[in-house]
């Protein structure tokens, strides 16, 4: 039980911070509850292919083992049911809703993916996880869905900013991905500086959605009648 919580709980708080972060109206849980479980759903399959290509050594290159099993394979389906299940969905009826619903897939495959690691590797490390690759999960939802969002609520770039959507997630993930395969002994001194960065961005898209949010209220209150 100890190990279940320890698991659950920094995806809860941060999940927590995503939905209490947004300025105006809050956005109901059914659809948010079902992009958690998508989340949590996906992890299964993907983990399968990643077996069966590392089993078969199909791909040996740390590099390319980053970026198609890890930042591709895991940021495309996250991607994807953001893309066909929340995007076209009527509750998104706002810019920072893309964030919402990209931190809850993230988070929910980072939380089963979390409960396997911890029960397989122990409570010790629950810290280093929930600081590390369930926060680094919640970020690139954060990322993935402002510029789903973007796509969503502004006229112009549409395909770009879904493209980067789906590009910068990739990329990000692969980058952190491969800083911790690579640098057994020395990752966190790499890593942490990588991960603040992320935050730094992370923080920046919520406020930039929270504005788009206000500026068009603004605009709507001052457009003569």
């Amino acid at each position: 039980m100890a190990i279940l919580t320890a698991a659950i709980s920094p995806a809860v708080a941060i999940m927590t911070f995503i939905y209490l972060s947004k300025r105006i109206e809050l956005e109901p849980l059914p659809l948010i509850i079902r992009m958690f479980v998508i989340g949590v759903i996906m992890v299964f399959p993907i983990m399968f292919i990643q077996y069966a290509f590392e089993a078969e050594q199909v791909i040996t290159n740390q590099l390319f083992v980053s970026f198609f099993l890890a930042g591709l394979l895991e940021e495309f389906f996250k991607w994807f049911f953001l893309l066909f299940v929340a995007y076209r969905h009527s509750h998104f009826d706002h810019h920072y809703d893309g964030i919402i619903y990209g931190g809850a897939i993230s988070l929910g495959f980072a939380t089963i993916e979390n409960v396997l690691f911890l029960f397989n590797k122990g409570i010790e490390i629950a810290i280093l996880r929930a600081v590390f690759p369930v926060s680094s999960h919640a970020l690139f939802g954060i990322i993935m869905g402002y510029y789903m969002g973007k796509a969503k609520f502004t006229t112009i770039h549409v395909r770009k900013s879904l493209a980067c959507a789906l590009i910068i997630p990739v990329v990000l993930h692969t980058v952190y991905d491969y800083i911790i395969t690579i640098q057994t002994d020395t990752w966190a001194y790499w890593i942490t500086p990588f991960m603040i960065l992320l935050w730094i961005v992370g923080f920046r898209k919520i406020r930039l959605a929270n504005d788009h949010h206000e500026s068009i209220h603004y605009n709507h209150q001052e457009t003569p009648r």
